[in-house]
């Protein structure tokens, strides 16, 4: 894991911090390939340079982002922003349910929108897998 999420993992509320790193764990081991980092102040993997999936802490939550997530036709996800974007949002560690979370992972990585080259595309996505 990337010093700077540990970091961010740090700066949480313990029930949040919990959730945070679980989500971490499950991430890593089912995407070990894929780059972690912060991006924009909240942890994200990428697979070639695109993103794939996040979390941030919201006010209330936190909350879990698949960049392709409408993609993956899964009624728990609920839509987020404009393109394809989907979410799951968390306020206790119970509520993750390992075996969604980790289907939803493998559909990341095989269910993939063209997010690295949005702006050279003025806003368009592309289907990469």
């Amino acid at each position: 894991m990337h010093p700077d999420i540990q970091s961010y993992h740090a700066k949480q509320a313990e029930s949040d911090r919990e959730i945070c790193e679980m989500l971490s764990t499950e991430i890593s081991n089912a995407l070990p390939h894929a780059e972690n980092k912060i991006w924009h102040a909240h942890p994200v993997w990428f697979l070639d340079g695109n993103p794939i999936v996040g979390y941030d802490k919201l006010k209330q939550c936190v909350r879990l982002l698949f960049w392709s997530g409408q993609s993956f036709e899964e009624e728990l996800l609920k839509p987020e922003g404009s393109f394809k974007a989907a979410e799951m949002r968390y306020t206790s560690i119970d509520q993750i349910q390992v075996d969604d979370l980790r289907r939803w992972l493998k559909k990341a990585e095989s269910i993939q929108w063209d997010y690295k080259n949005i702006v050279k595309r003025k806003g368009q996505l592309e289907r990469l897998k």
